[in-house]
């Protein structure tokens, strides 16, 4: 990549959209760059740097805050792994929470689906019935 670029050959470096980077932006993630006379925006190697560490992030989970939070680690000089390391285990406690809702969602739309099968072709869907019930009822 050269050393400057416009948004188009950063977002085609970093394979994302423009818009995602003008998202980013907005949202502290990235720096407002440099402006030419003319207005166009310059990006440096490091913006897609931090463009890499941020899908990185995003591809373990972690959420746009978090990685606010760790870029701002990223950025403090002296010892951080700990609370890196803090983070990282907090996130996986929180995936280990999401992956028993989603046995137990699992397991009851595999019940749903057993009655349905049972029931024939009666016209009457029980997955159908749950879902027109109140909240507290479907999760029964």
């Amino acid at each position: 990549m050269a050393q400057t670029q416009f948004i188009g050959g950063l977002a085609k470096a970093a394979e994302v959209r423009i818009t995602t980077i003008r998202f980013y932006e907005r949202k502290g993630l990235l720096p407002k760059p440099p402006q030419r006379p003319s207005g166009y925006r310059v990006y440096g190697e490091e913006m897609l740097q931090r463009l890499r560490f941020i899908q990185q992030a995003k591809a373990l989970g972690f959420s746009l805050r978090e990685i606010l939070e760790l870029l701002a680690l990223r950025a403090v000089s002296g010892p951080t792994c700990l609370r890196v390391r803090e983070r990282a285990m907090s996130k996986i406690g929180e995936m280990e929470m999401k992956i028993r809702q989603l046995k137990r969602l699992r397991k009851a739309l595999e019940k749903l689906v057993a009655q349905c099968e049972a029931g024939g072709t009666r016209g009457e869907c029980p997955i159908l019935d749950v879902l027109d019930l109140p909240s507290p009822e479907r999760r029964g």
